[in-house]
């Protein structure tokens, strides 16, 4: 059963990775290789603590052109 949620953890965690990796050119941070790898890496801590990561990971997901 630990397996089975760990698993389902890190395709979770992959698959946040991938959506906002796909959809960074939508948000406000600057285009630079090196921010978009750590934004990506680093979304689930950054989803917790700040308002406008927030914002800006709904972009990418969403489209939200605003």
């Amino acid at each position: 059963m630990g397996t089975l949620i760990s698993l389902l953890l890190l395709v979770v965690y992959g698959g946040g990775i991938w959506k906002f990796w796909n959809g960074f050119e939508r948000t406000n941070f600057s285009r630079s290789f090196q921010n978009r790898l750590l934004l990506s890496i680093l979304w689930p801590v950054l989803l917790i603590g700040n308002k406008s990561y927030r914002k800006n990971f709904t972009k990418a997901l969403k489209g939200d052109k605003r």
